[in-house]
């Protein structure tokens, strides 16, 4: 009897070459990468954003700090910005007047979404309701801006002086003005996705289950009309900040002694010739947060195509 070698053989499984798997999030962050701009922009609106709210904190000059030998200063080290005509430290007013700035400009922006996001919701899928909200938008869009901003803040400033206080009386009324008259054009463009979107198969297959229409509504109708929602709130806080700085710039914002970057180029104004960097500080600011968040917008708009994430 001979000995037979046998010989065993372990069955190879093939490797599969892994590969990481990508998210929604991870898709939107990479064609929202590919925008340079909109990564430029976010860079500088993330700096603006912790110069203003961590720069008090490392410049530690009160903006109201009144000092008249150190009055109408071009910038140096003691005062980066220079001062005005009071002696104020404006690197510190500049700081002190972004904190109030950005934040009419994002309550706005969140006041005008809500509206706009309503009605275009309710227009875009209620037939009945269409006629009267689209019609209202229309009367909205027909009025001219800047004079209706003077006659309410003209109408209701003192009043709301007296119930808040000078400061948290006018912050409500501009955020309120600045709202109710910027959610026209977020109304048209969620009408117009609710529109398309209303019509597909799985809007209808929730109507032949027996979902109830609120619950079509945020379920299926308002995730998809997010994208849209998001590049207006970004246009809406630019829209807003200029606004702000309108108003302030007029002398109808906030009072003199609550700086923001609108009331700075009013008060500097008149110095313009004796120191120019007053003008030329809070009109930086104010144009590079608008552009930064008009990038940032535009990069969010091409990264939520849906053809972009095909690739």
């Amino acid at each position: 009897m001979t000995d037979a070698t046998i010989a065993t053989t372990t069955p190879v499984t093939p490797t599969v070459a892994s590969t990481p798997a990508r998210s929604a999030f991870g898709d939107i962050w990479h064609q929202f990468r590919a925008h340079k701009g909109g990564v430029i922009g976010l860079g500088v609106f993330i700096f603006i954003v912790l110069a203003v709210f961590v720069g008090p904190y490392i410049h530690t000059v009160a903006p109201n700090a009144i000092n008249i030998r150190d009055k109408n200063q071009w910038p140096s080290m003691a005062h980066p910005f220079g001062t005005d005509n009071l002696g104020k430290d404006m690197l510190a007013q500049v700081l002190a007047g972004g904190r109030v700035s950005l934040a009419v400009g994002f309550a706005a922006m969140l006041l005008a979404l809500f509206l706009g996001t309503i009605v275009g919701l309710f227009s875009g899928y209620v037939r009945r309701l269409d006629g009267p909200l689209m019609r209202l938008t229309d009367l909205f869009l027909a009025l001219p801006l800047l004079p209706l901003l003077l006659v309410v803040i003209m109408l209701f400033r003192d009043t709301l002086r007296a119930a808040f206080g000078p400061e948290t009386g006018i912050f409500f009324l501009v955020v309120f003005v600045i709202g109710i008259t910027s959610w026209m054009h977020t109304a048209r463009i969620v009408r117009g996705d609710v529109l398309a979107i209303k019509s597909q198969e799985f809007v209808l297959a929730a109507k032949s289950s027996g979902m109830r229409e609120y619950r079509i509504l945020l379920r299926h109708i308002l995730p998809n009309v997010l994208s849209s929602i998001m590049v207006s709130a970004t246009l809406g806080i630019a829209s807003a900040i200029i606004t702000e700085s309108a108003l302030s710039f007029l002398g109808l914002g906030f009072p003199s002694d609550f700086p923001t970057w609108g009331r700075l180029l009013f008060d500097g104004a008149n110095f313009l010739q004796l120191t120019p960097s007053r003008v030329l500080w809070p009109g930086l600011a104010i144009s590079a947060t608008v552009l930064s968040v008009n990038y940032i917008g535009d990069a969010i708009r091409d990264a939520l195509d849906p053809r972009a994430l095909k690739h």
